[in-house]
Parts: structure tokens; sequence; C-alpha cells
């Protein structure tokens, strides 16, 4: 897989969109099933916690962070 796939959310009542390789929007999917959240709860989870890193790169590094605990 390769190139950007781009989802749009509502985040703190704003409209903004997100775009991730699929790879890690797979991973997302995932973590957002073992939270039982909905795909839009987990992003606002993450954009809430991420300070002032971008919101792809907090789902990036969210996504990598589990994958790495699955590893282990």
């Amino acid at each position: 897989m390769s190139g950007l796939t781009k989802r749009s959310v509502v985040l703190a009542g704003h409209a903004t969109s997100v775009a991730l390789e699929p790879e890690f929007w797979e991973v997302l999917d995932r973590v957002a099933k073992s939270r039982g959240l909905s795909k839009a709860g987990l992003l606002a989870e993450i954009d809430a916690g991420r300070g002032r890193r971008p919101l792809a790169s907090a789902c990036r590094v969210l996504a990598l962070e589990w994958a790495r605990q699955g590893a282990d």
C-alpha cells in the first residue's frame, strides 16, 4: 500500500481532516476497537492529549506505541 488516505472528523467543534498512510489507519482502527471507541472518538482522544504535536504525527506515534506493545 502507498499514498495517504484522508479522513474527516469534527474535533472540539471544528471540522478537520487527517491524512495518514493506510497502514497507520489499520492500526488505529484496531486501537479504537480495542478501546470500544469509534474512529472519531479515538481521534478526539489523540487530539486532546497531543499537546503541540501535529495531529497526524500524534496518530502515527500512538499507532507505533500500540504496535510495539503488541510485539512485546
